[in-house]
């Protein structure tokens, strides 16, 4: 894996408009980076940029969506226009839900994958022309580590993240003839409004984001293992500890997930019971 300097490179960044992709555009930017910041919301771009050029850092916007083909070429047309190609493209777009499998609905579950794997994939298609082309050119998919490890109630989104895990380590070795890096950086709890922004609600218990690492570090995070070339990066020390107790206890991880499940519907576990004993006697 090759190492890069940020100052001068041509990154972009999906999902820009808030939380972790935000939080890359300003770092990214402050440390001399060329960004080209995607997002659906124009209004929050616009701010966005204000931010960076009052900090003297070079930013391009487009407002696009990476589930639409005509919004993943308008980024390679962006990035084209602006900063005449790319060497870091950063897929951190993403969209979520909680709550039981099933208790879900089958369009909940295809929203998720059109943006954390679909519109990741292909905008990784769109601009690997340019990449090809780029300096010490990488991919930086911001996955999870729901992504490599699962837990209930997350069934939706962990198996997009699990999908993106495994599509990159497939280009990885593929897109190697190229001088392409492909990295992961795999977040854990993070303060952001990501949990206000999910499909849907439905766990029984709502992880607190707000004890997570904070966006920026995450960021800071991110464009360090960007530095370094570093392929796989595992963030917060909860999420590290899941992943080391999961790799060689993972019998452990299962048991501690059932009996979760199992004490917060209780009632519903006893009711069951209750009407298999009337029915049986």
């Amino acid at each position: 894996m090759a190492r890069r300097k940020l100052p001068g490179l041509r990154i972009l960044v999906t999902g820009a408009s808030q939380g972790i992709g935000r939080a890359l555009v300003v770092e990214a930017a402050k440390r001399g980076a060329k960004v080209l910041a995607a997002a659906r919301s124009e209004a929050l771009l616009a701010e966005l940029a204000e931010e960076v050029r009052k900090a003297n850092g070079t930013i391009a916007t487009v407002a696009a969506d990476v589930t639409k083909p005509e919004d993943r070429q308008a980024m390679v047309d962006a990035a084209v226009r602006h900063f005449g190609g790319l060497d870091v493209l950063v897929n951190n777009a993403g969209i979520g839900a909680t709550g039981h499998f099933m208790d879900s609905e089958p369009e909940v579950l295809r929203k998720i994958f059109e943006t954390n794997f679909f519109g990741l994939t292909e905008t990784t298609r769109a601009f690997l022309p340019l990449l090809k082309q780029g300096v010490t050119p990488a991919i930086v998919n911001i996955s999870s580590v729901v992504g490599k490890r699962a837990l209930p109630a997350r069934s939706l989104y962990s198996s997009s993240k699990f999908a993106v895990a495994g599509f990159s380590e497939a280009i990885r070795a593929e897109l190697a003839k190229d001088g392409i890096d492909v990295l992961v950086v795999s977040p854990g709890l993070t303060q952001t409004n990501f949990s206000q922004n999910m499909l849907e609600q439905k766990a029984k218990i709502q992880l607190d984001h707000l004890r997570g690492m904070s966006s920026e570090e995450v960021a800071v995070a991110t464009l360090r293992a960007i530095e370094k070339g570093k392929n796989e990066t595992t963030l917060t020390l909860k999420g590290k500890m899941l992943l080391l107790v999961n790799r060689f206890f993972p019998w452990f991880v299962d048991w501690k997930a059932r009996k979760t499940v199992r004490e917060l519907f209780a009632d519903e576990i006893a009711e069951r019971k209750k009407k298999q004993a009337g029915g049986s006697a």
